[in-house]
This record gives structure tokens, C-alpha cells and sequence, in this order.
């Protein structure tokens, strides 16, 4: 399996977890960094993590980081054309 995919898989049971088990959720909300590497989520070094929970009054929306090397009129075009992957979701 490619790294993404075990990436992704990893985090879908970390997800999964948090939301059948409460004392693992308030774990991960508060040290997730510990909880994901345990889990087999790779954090790159020098990554500060802090983790949030949408409820259904809350949503957060994360402003992805521009990708080092492009310029803003670069990327504005690739997300006009469908060429960057971004996720969202306001789910209840």
C-alpha cells in the first residue's frame, strides 16, 4: 500500500476511535500529536499540532498553507482549475 494510503487509513481509525471512545476523543484533543504517532500517523519534526472538534454550532475552517516555491496568482489559477485537493466539510 502507498504511504498516503496507510497515512489515510491510519487517521480514518483515529477518527473512528474518537468518536466511539470519549476518554481516547478528550486524549487526542489534548495531546495529538502523542495519540497519532502511537497510531502510526507520521507528523513531520518541527510540527506544532493542535487538534479541534466541530460540533453542530461550531465549524472551523483551516486556511491550508500556500505551497512553498508558488506564487498566489499560481495558485489561484491550479484551485480555479480543480488542480489542488482541499477538503471541507460542515457536517452534522
Amino acid at each position: 500500500m502507498e504511504k498516503k494510503a496507510e497515512q489515510q487509513k491510519a487517521m480514518a481509525k483515529v477518527i473512528a476511535k474518537a468518536w466511539s471512545d470519549e476518554g481516547f476523543k478528550k486524549r487526542l484533543l489534548a495531546q495529538p500529536m502523542a495519540v497519532l504517532v502511537e497510531h502510526g500517523v507520521e507528523v513531520p519534526a518541527g510540527v506544532e499540532l493542535k487538534a479541534v472538534e466541530n460540533t453542530d454550532k461550531v465549524a472551523y475552517f483551516v486556511l491550508p498553507a500556500m505551497p512553498t516555491g508558488a506564487g498566489a496568482e499560481e495558485m489561484e489559477e491550479r484551485l480555479a482549475a480543480g488542480n489542488v485537493y482541499i477538503t471541507y466539510c460542515f457536517c452534522t
